[in-house]
């Protein structure tokens, strides 16, 4: 990664999945399908995005101890 831009890549990253999980949340409630398969229920999408989103703060934040 370009030394700097782990923090503006976080931020902008963090932003994404706030910005689309309404539409996590249309696809589990509407039980869509991706190639013929059922999306994965609420629990499992929020569950995962938590942990992304997480991982976004703690590079935000510094990430590791060094």
């Amino acid at each position: 990664m370009i030394p700097g831009a782990a923090r503006s890549a976080a931020v902008g990253l963090a932003l994404l999945l706030v910005a689309v999980f309404p539409a996590n949340v249309h696809a589990a409630r509407k039980r869509l399908t991706i190639g013929g398969r059922e999306v994965e229920g609420l629990a499992p999408r929020t569950a995962l995005q938590l942990v992304f989103l997480a991982a976004a703060v703690g590079i935000f934040m510094g990430g590791p101890a060094r």
